[in-house]
């Protein structure tokens, strides 16, 4: 699974011009659901999202988590950040998840997180979201917990 989290002060997604997902400190979560991702990676990202340090301390240091700075996260599913780049000037998707499993694991990801921590919206799966942000810093992180499970063909 890749995420990618942006600090933020404010943070909406609209579908068709409907609000579906909006907070204000905290973070957005762009987040990929890749083929051999099982419900062990959904856990271990639910922990590193939680406990990933990036809102400052006192001292004005990346020391406290989102729990910590009371802060809330928007998460949105977004695929293409699976897309294999390395040639041509055409992304390939083959690294994503199809569309069920993406999003099976995608809800499992806002349950663990839901769970946790109750300060949690989200954007829709499948849809063409408009996603519009403040970020703050700005800070922007990359994390990925690489598939258990080998999904190239034997």
């Amino acid at each position: 699974m890749i995420a990618v989290l942006q600090r933020v002060t404010h943070a909406r997604v609209t579908v068709v011009g409907e609000t579906v997902g909006e907070i204000g400190r905290g973070l957005l979560i762009l987040a990929a659901v890749e083929k051999g991702d099982t419900p062990a990676e959904i856990k271990r990202m639910a922990q590193r999202l939680l406990g990933y340090r990036v809102f400052p301390d006192r001292e004005d240091r990346m020391n406290l988590n989102v729990v910590d700075s009371g802060g809330e996260l928007l998460l949105v599913p977004q695929f293409t950040l699976a897309a294999d780049t390395r040639k041509g000037n055409r992304p390939s998707f083959t690294p994503a998840a199809d569309p069920d499993t993406g999003r099976q694991l995608f809800e499992q990801l806002v349950a663990a997180i839901g769970t946790r921590y109750s300060k949690v919206s989200t954007g829709r799966f499948g849809a063409n979201m408009q996603v519009s942000l403040t970020n703050d810093g700005p800070v922007t992180f990359t994390l990925r917990v690489p598939p258990s499970v080998d999904p190239s063909p034997n």
